[in-house]
């Protein structure tokens, strides 16, 4: 290693990013576990990378296992990270999104359907409602109609599977390099339905310019629900010092994905206190 220079703006954790000059004149990219839990992470990331090489995963070079992990992958600081997004790079994802359900997974991975409880937010929302009325998003009339269908939602929302999934599909986590379409940070990663892959992400892409979710997706009213009411219970939880970014995305999340459930439960859209809510 020649020389370094540290990346800012990515990610959503502490995580150290660099990108490190190499003898040989490349450059490579170096994520470094820089807290507790961004070692274990980058840990559990490294070991899907030395597991599974597909075409949409940045080339693994190398890995150091010490007080502080080290994963060197290729450097992608050139390729193009969306948005804005067109029609074109859309596709291109959705593409990406069927190559990785038709990937057989590793056996190392978790079993989606373990997940659930962290998944399913709404029981919890329902437990305590006031903190989630205090975001403004909904009011408790709406929330009161509305909380049997979405606990119900994701209750029986179907996560089997034997497919592979990311677990983390958002624009910070895609790039397209010339003809190839990568996924970045691998360390959510699981095996289970991979329609959800597809849901998740689509909030997301509708708050940075992209079409409504359900130009995307139909029929998915459980997984829609399951999503929303993910957001709807972090959205509410307490500002994360060391990830100060969070809270305010997860709310904005919730903003697309809450109308989306509503409409594809049929129920009537969130309305704000001073709005009656009628069927």
């Amino acid at each position: 290693m020649t020389g370094w220079r540290w990346v800012t703006g990515g990610g959503y954790t502490p995580a150290g990013r660099w990108v490190v000059d190499l003898a040989d004149g490349s450059t490579a990219f170096a994520k470094v576990g820089t807290t507790e839990n961004t070692a274990s992470w980058l840990r559990t990331e490294h070991e899907t990378y030395r597991r599974l090489t597909a075409g949409f995963m940045p080339r693994l070079l190398g890995w150091d296992d010490g007080d502080a992990p080290i994963l060197v992958l290729e450097d992608l600081s050139g390729a193009v990270w969306p948005p804005p997004w067109s029609h074109e790079t859309v596709e291109r994802v959705l593409t990406l999104l069927g190559d990785l359900r038709a990937t057989p997974p590793p056996d190392h991975l978790p079993s989606l359907e373990r997940s659930r409880a962290e998944l399913a937010g709404w029981k919890r929302v329902a437990a305590d409602p006031q903190s989630f009325l205090a975001l403004g998003i909904c009011s408790a009339a709406w929330l009161e109609l509305a909380l049997p269908a979405l606990v119900r939602a994701d209750a029986e929302a179907d996560l089997s599977g034997g497919e592979l999934l990311h677990l983390d599909v958002r624009s910070d986590n895609i790039c397209f390099a010339g003809e190839r379409t990568l996924l970045v940070d691998w360390n959510l990663a699981a095996v289970g339905n991979a329609t959800l892959d597809l849901v998740a992400w689509l909030p997301s892409l509708t708050d940075e310019g992209g079409p409504q979710p359900d130009e995307l997706v139909s029929n998915e009213a459980e997984l829609v629900a399951l999503i929303a009411g993910y957001f709807a219970d972090r959205a509410r939880q307490p500002h994360i010092p060391d990830a100060p970014r969070v809270r305010t995305a997860q709310r904005r999340l919730l903003q697309i994905a809450l109308p989306w459930a509503a409409r594809a439960l049929d129920l009537p859209p969130p309305q704000r206190e001073s709005v009656p809510v009628t069927r």
